[in-house]
């Protein structure tokens, strides 16, 4: 799947990723590939992104919203 994770200032991740958890506000969410299509709110917490030569990349964020639509993961983070 593709990941992209934007801040209001800059691109902090592009590219594909096997796994990806992102803090909800509800409490940690897991993406995989082929996940359901979702819209969420974040609350401040670690991203945490694993690539697919499964190096493991991690971002904090303030808050923001993730979208999951056809294999492609969007994060607006704060």
């Amino acid at each position: 799947m593709h990941v992209e994770i934007l801040t209001p200032d800059k691109k902090l991740f592009s590219g594909d990723a096997e796994y990806i958890n992102v803090p909800g506000k509800a409490g940690g969410t897991g993406i995989l590939r082929n996940h359901a299509p979702l819209i969420s709110a974040l609350k401040a917490g670690k991203v945490k992104v694993r690539d697919l030569e499964k190096k493991e990349h991690f971002f904090d964020i303030k808050g923001g919203i993730v979208e999951v639509r056809n294999d492609n993961v969007t994060l607006l983070a704060e």
